[in-house]
C-alpha cells in the first residue's frame, strides 16, 4: 500500500495468487460436495504455511459479509453468481473482491483480528476493567471499541458479545453509559446487562439486574427491566421474553441447556470453535438438558454422544458433524 493511496489494498502477486486458490476452494465447499480426498487435499493446502491460512480466512470474511447483509440485499447473491456466470466467473469476481476491495471495508468485516480496541479469538474470552471500574466481558469471538470521553462512556460492539457490570460515573458528573451496535444504541440506567449481534442485523440484549434502555436507529425507544430479554433491529424492537436461566453462564465458560434443542446447542458450540461444527438435521430436533463446557468442546461432544444417539464425526479437527447413531 502507497502512502498516497490508502483506499485500496495492493497484495503482491504471491497473495494475489493464493487468495484465488482459496476462493475457488470456498466455492467447490459450498457448492459442491466434496469427497474426503478432497477434503484431505485442502487441509494440506490450508496447512501448507500461515500465508495459506490468512488467504483462506480472508475468503471466509467475503462470505460472512453476503450472510450478513440485510436479505433484501444479500441473500443468495453468491448462489446468483454460481448459477449464472458459472464456477470459473464465480472464483474470479470473488478473488476480485478480496484483491481490490476498499481497505476500509475489509478492515469492517475483519474487526476481531484486525481494528478493534478489545477483541477476542474464536474461543477466547476476556474481561477487564473499564477507565470508570465497569467491568467488561468479551465472549468468543467478539470485537468492542472503547470511547470514553468528558461527556459519555460509549462502547462499540463490532462483533460477537459482551457482558457489562456499571459502575457510578466516577467523575460525577453523570456521564451516560451507552452501548452502539448495527441496530442502535443500549444505554445502562445502572445495571447488568448483556449486548450480542446475531445474524444480519438483529441484535439481543439480556438485562440481568436493574434497567437498559433499547434505541433503534429508527423507530420507538423502549425500557427493559431486570429479568427480560429482547431482539431488535434499526427499525424495531420485538417483544420482550424472560432471560432463561443460566443465560450469563458464558462468562464461566458452560452452556446451561433446559430442554434445548440440540441444533441450537451445536450451533452455540460452534461459536467457541474453530473451524465447522455441523448438526445432521435428523438429530437437531433433539432435547438437550444439562450443563456443556464451552471451554472444552471436545469433551462437550463427547458428552452429548454418551447421553443420545449420535455420533461424532470428526473428518478433522476443523471439520466435524454431529450424526444420529448407527
Amino acid at each position: 500500500m502507497t502512502h498516497g493511496d490508502k483506499s485500496r489494498l495492493v497484495l503482491p502477486a504471491g497473495e494475489t495468487a493464493l487468495i484465488k486458490e482459496a476462493a475457488d476452494w470456498a466455492l467447490s465447499f459450498r457448492y459442491d460436495q466434496p469427497g474426503e480426498v478432497e477434503r484431505q487435499a485442502f487441509e494440506r493446502w490450508r496447512a501448507s504455511s500461515p500465508a495459506h491460512g490468512a488467504a483462506w480466512a480472508r475468503v471466509q470474511s467475503v462470505f460472512q459479509t453476503f450472510e450478513q447483509v440485510p436479505a433484501e440485499i444479500g441473500k443468495g447473491t453468491l448462489q446468483a453468481l454460481n448459477r449464472q456466470q458459472g464456477r470459473r466467473r464465480s472464483m474470479q469476481l470473488l478473488a476480485a473482491m478480496l484483491v481490490a476491495a476498499p481497505a476500509g471495508w475489509l478492515a469492517w468485516r475483519q474487526v476481531p483480528a484486525w481494528s478493534a480496541d478489545i477483541a477476542t479469538a474464536t474461543g477466547e474470552q476476556k474481561s477487564m476493567a473499564l477507565p470508570d471500574g465497569s467491568r467488561l466481558v468479551l465472549n468468543t469471538a467478539s470485537a468492542v471499541d472503547v470511547a470514553f470521553t468528558a461527556s459519555e462512556r460509549r462502547l462499540r460492539l463490532r462483533a460477537g458479545e459482551i457482558l457489562i457490570e456499571t459502575q457510578p460515573d466516577p467523575t460525577r458528573t453523570d456521564r451516560p453509559f451507552l452501548v452502539d451496535t448495527p441496530c442502535g444504541v443500549v444505554q445502562a440506567l445502572g445495571t447488568r446487562f448483556s449486548v450480542r449481534k446475531l445474524d444480519g442485523d438483529t441484535c439481543r440484549v439480556a438485562v440481568f439486574e436493574h434497567a437498559v434502555a433499547l434505541k433503534p436507529l429508527i423507530g420507538q425507544s423502549r425500557i427493559l427491566q431486570a429479568g427480560e430479554q429482547a431482539d431488535f433491529g434499526p427499525l424495531q424492537i420485538e417483544e420482550s421474553r424472560p432471560v432463561e436461566a443460566g443465560q450469563a453462564l458464558w462468562e464461566n465458560g458452560m452452556l446451561l441447556a433446559r430442554d434445548m434443542r440440540l441444533g441450537d446447542v451445536i450451533a452455540e458450540l460452534a461459536r467457541h470453535r474453530r473451524g465447522v461444527l455441523r448438526c445432521d438435521p435428523a438429530v437437531a430436533e433433539l432435547r438437550v438438558t444439562g450443563a456443556i463446557s464451552l471451554k472444552d468442546t471436545d469433551a462437550a461432544l463427547r458428552l452429548l454422544a454418551s447421553n443420545l444417539p449420535l455420533r461424532i464425526e470428526l473428518r478433522t479437527p476443523y471439520w466435524v458433524t454431529v450424526a444420529p447413531r448407527g
